[in-house]
């Protein structure tokens, strides 16, 4: 029985400028070592082939020593890894694939299917027909010549395309590269291996996505898997088999807080971040000053037990109690400064908006007066504005 490794949109060279510098090569560094696992997987499950759907590199100018890294990558499996340019790396005169080959780094059981023709592998059974993307974006069904392409008879009939399957995913995914739905009913394809979409989702019994290896984005669309398929004879019904093979998780965490319980929720998802967690805090709405220190403390100690964090709270705003405010036991100037706000940030004037965000900064600011350690994450990144200068019309006192 013919078994492959269905995997997809490694996009190695990719730099992660958006990241810290610290953080940024290791995330870029796990997309090499993914492949190194794929590799032991292969060679584990014993499969017949690993197809590799397109956007193999991230740019076609990734450097000479990324290239020999990725085919050096290859190693642990020796049988034949078919190799698809997708948008990233497209089959042009002059690419990634044509640099490469003068390197001489292709090792003899990689396939490059730069070209839209029918490859043979008889030895293991099965037939190969690609459709490479040879420019970035295409308005054509580069898979169109599947239906009519002859391939021998009593081999599988396997293809690879890069794109996006025309009425299943977004709409604003289906502009480019266009793949019919029913190409594999239309072709008889035994098996139709895609890449472009980041994530495993089945679009019909012989036609999947297996999504990029190592996840690379906060989206919840089950990446970090390759699939090990087995197709008994040809037109037989694959069977599909999720493998998980990425070693960070990208998570999300977004909530708006409105009541206690909401900030328990965030707090309890804080406290589960792990060393592997690459995180994306967006969080709205209001907090008192009890809650403000309480949030700090939990993204400090989630920051330092992750592989990254980042924290986009412009929508939170700090809100005193009136409990809060009668604690600081602000006196004197201090106290007639925040009666007088108090009093004008009542409303919804941009007037009020300002008072209440300077009264956010002066209680945050306050709150941590004697204290024998540095202010808050939070209280720290509260920009104050300039002696004699306005904040600005709907200005807020953000949380970072």
């Amino acid at each position: 029985m013919p078994r492959f490794l269905h995997t997809a949109d490694w996009q190695i060279g990719r730099q992660f400028a958006t990241l810290s510098p610290e953080n940024a090569p290791i995330l870029a560094d796990a997309r090499i070592d993914v492949v190194q696992r794929l590799a032991q997987l292969a060679t584990l499950q014993g499969v017949d082939a690993v197809l590799v759907a397109g956007d193999v590199f991230d740019a076609q100018t990734v450097s000479e020593r990324t290239i020999r890294r990725l085919f050096n990558a290859l190693a642990g499996f020796p049988g034949p890894w078919l190799l698809l340019p997708g948008n990233h790396d497209a089959a042009l005169a002059e690419s990634v694939w044509t640099r490469a080959q003068r390197l001489g780094a292709v090792p003899p059981n990689a396939h490059l299917l730069l070209a839209p023709d029918v490859q043979v592998f008889e030895a293991q059974g099965f037939a190969v027909l690609p459709a490479p993307l040879t420019q970035r974006h295409t308005h054509n069904d580069l898979t169109d010549w599947f239906d009519s392409a002859a391939t021998p008879a009593g081999l599988l009939r396997i293809a690879l395309a890069h794109g996006s399957v025309q009425g299943i995913l977004a709409d604003s995914i289906d502009a480019t590269n266009p793949i019919a739905p029913d190409r594999a009913t239309r072709a008889r394809l035994d098996y139709l291996a895609l890449g472009d979409w980041h994530g495993m989702k089945r679009i019909d019994v012989r036609t999947w996505y297996a999504g990029t290896p190592e996840p690379d984005r906060f989206r919840d669309n089950a990446p970090g898997q390759a699939l090990v398929v087995d197709i008994a004879a040809p037109g037989a019904e694959p069977q599909v088999q999720p493998v998980t093979v990425g070693q960070f998780r990208w998570r999300q965490i977004d909530a708006a807080l409105q009541v206690p319980s909401d900030l328990d929720a965030v707090l309890q998802q804080l406290a589960g971040v792990a060393a592997q967690d690459v995180v994306d805090l967006r969080l709205h709405g209001a907090l008192d000053l009890a809650a403000h220190a309480q949030l700090a403390a939990a993204i400090g100690e989630a920051e330092g037990r992750a592989r990254h964090l980042q924290a986009d709270l412009a929508g939170l705003q700090l809100v005193p109690t009136d409990a809060d405010i009668a604690g600081l036991q602000a006196d004197g100037y201090l106290g007639d400064v925040i009666a007088e706000l108090r009093l004008e940030s009542a409303g919804s004037t941009d007037d009020a908006r300002t008072a209440q965000d300077a009264l956010a900064l002066l209680t945050a600011t306050l709150a941590q007066r004697g204290a024998n350690m540095a202010p808050t994450r939070i209280a720290s990144r509260i920009a104050a504005p300039q002696a004699g200068a306005a904040m600005p019309s709907g200005g807020r006192a953000a949380l970072p």
